[in-house]
């Protein structure tokens, strides 16, 4: 089956901001994802090859709550997860079950996009199977989408912790039917998916022996990385790439602020942009742009963005920069019949990782004083008060440190975790909140220099540069390192 490239689009939309209502409020009090990353379309980055009839879709009957006993924790819903049992050896030989847990997204879009699962199982003899996180795609409690995100009593069940209770349940009950009560389980995951990874291994480690998580900031919680991190990191990307390119960008918000002062400000530039609507405000176009370098740095490769974006700001002869900006903004879209504030009716993964992330995914990023943007240092009480203004309920900003940790990361890891690959490219702004140094003998860090969001995770091509190959086979051999390991311990114990 081939996927439209929209549902790689918006898996890519949401892996850049899907924790974007953390980075945009801030001071300014905004709760918003942007829209810009929609444009990556016209990038040609890669699809996931089709699995012809190898994939076999399933529906779990699962527990709404998992976490209470009130009678109404016991209604249930469907999950839905594929299985391709194309390369299994079998549960007769344990051969081993690789699970991607899905995220903010329906399960189409890592079917797609998430090729590290296909492309190596068949070195493995690995079941292959993707679960679809609640309340996105498909499983969906209450009987649709519009009920399930009602209000904040139908969305309180949306949390990391309910779906890694899923999951678990899911991934006993394969085991169970297909009589592979041994056959060793690595999940595997991006971005917040690769978080859930990292901390199902910790909170399930009875049913994964190991696990791979890509682009996972999990230490981008708690103030435990400097607010700044990630504006800086895509700052730098830019500021390498060409030194004229930074500094206008830099200088054209002023210029922008300039002329939306002026009573004809707004409509100027709503023409020099070619925008769908009119602006508004300032912030609108600024927000927009600010999404282009941000989905430019977090996806450089392998289109190379960055310095698509900046190419036509250099080459654009002209000393008006509002008018580089735009040509910018023309070479990252393509040639649209409009640009800025296009129609983006609200999306089911939009809805709901704002709820998540205005509940307990909560991570201070703002903007410093020191970067190409405009400084919007993140203001936890402005932040607590949107979301109280748009759901009444106040965020829990140290719970997810509470519940997985995070604070003394690597000093408790090492007393007590084991068997997690935290991948990262350096290029990638989420990586200042990602583990980028071993931990122990068993959880390993592997980073690439030029590597930009989840890209080890992509389907492998004959383009990839050497790095890419090197990094994807280093987490392989971990990987296999925790089977070898593993059989010898399970033939050891049935012997015993």
């Amino acid at each position: 089956m081939i996927f439209a490239m929209d549902s790689l689009v918006e898996w890519l939309l949401f892996l850049v901001v899907f924790l974007s209502i953390s980075i945009s409020s801030s001071s300014a009090g905004r709760i918003g994802i942007p829209r810009g990353a929609a444009v990556l379309k016209k990038h040609h980055l890669p699809l996931k090859r089709a699995f012809s009839g190898d994939l076999h879709t399933y529906f779990y009957t699962q527990t709404l709550d998992h976490f209470n006993y009130k009678p109404e924790s016991y209604a249930t819903f469907q999950q839905r997860y594929v299985i391709n049992y194309k390369y299994w050896g079998g549960g007769a030989v344990s051969a081993p079950i690789f699970v991607c847990l899905g995220a903010e997204q329906a399960l189409e879009t890592d079917l797609q996009t998430i090729g590290f699962l296909d492309d190596n199982a068949a070195r493995f003899n690995a079941l292959i199977v993707y679960i679809e996180h609640r309340y996105y795609g498909k499983s969906v409690p209450f009987g649709s989408r519009e009920e399930a995100f009602r209000n904040a009593y139908r969305m309180g069940y949306l949390n990391s912790a309910q779906a890694l209770a899923d999951y678990a349940e899911i991934i006993a009950d394969i085991k169970n039917n297909l009589q592979a009560s041994h056959s060793p389980v690595i999940v595997i995951g991006a971005s917040y998916g690769g978080m859930l990874a990292s901390w199902f291994r910790l909170k399930y480690p009875h049913l994964a022996l190991g696990a791979l998580a890509s682009s996972a900031p999990v230490l981008y919680f708690d103030n435990i990385t400097p607010s700044d991190a990630f504006y800086s990191i895509i700052t730098k990307s830019f500021r390498e790439t060409s030194e004229s390119c930074y500094q206008t960008i830099r200088r054209s918000w002023s210029v922008i602020d300039s002329y939306a002062s002026q009573p004809w400000g707004l409509s100027v530039l709503s023409s020099k942009f070619r925008t769908c609507y009119p602006l508004n405000s300032a912030s609108e176009l600024k927000k927009e742009l600010e999404s282009i370098y941000v989905v430019a740095s977090q996806f450089n490769q392998p289109a190379y963005l960055v310095n698509r974006v900046c190419a036509a700001i250099d080459e654009t002869q002209t000393d008006d920069i509002l008018f580089k900006i735009f040509a910018a903004v023309v070479a990252f879209n393509g040639n649209n019949r409009c640009y800025i504030n296009p129609p983006n009716p609200e999306s089911q993964t939009v809805t709901g990782w704002k709820w998540q992330t205005c509940s307990e995914m909560v991570m201070p990023i703002g903007v410093g004083e020191n970067t190409m943007f405009q400084p919007n240092p993140f203001d936890l009480n402005t932040f607590i008060n949107d979301c109280i203004r748009t759901y009444g309920v106040a965020p829990r900003p140290h719970w997810i440190t509470s519940y997985y940790g995070g604070n003394d990361f690597n000093f408790i890891l090492q007393k007590f975790g084991s068997n997690i690959i935290f991948s990262n490219g350096l290029r990638d702004p989420f990586s200042a909140g990602g583990v980028l140094e071993h931990i122990s003998k068993s959880i390993r860090a592997v980073t690439t220099t030029y590597g930009s969001h989840c890209l080890d995770l992509f389907p492998k091509s004959d383009n990839d540069p050497e790095w890419l190959t090197k990094q994807r086979n280093i987490e392989l051999r971990i990987i296999k390192g925790w089977l070898v390991t593993y059989y010898a311990d399970l033939k050891a114990f049935q012997k015993g």
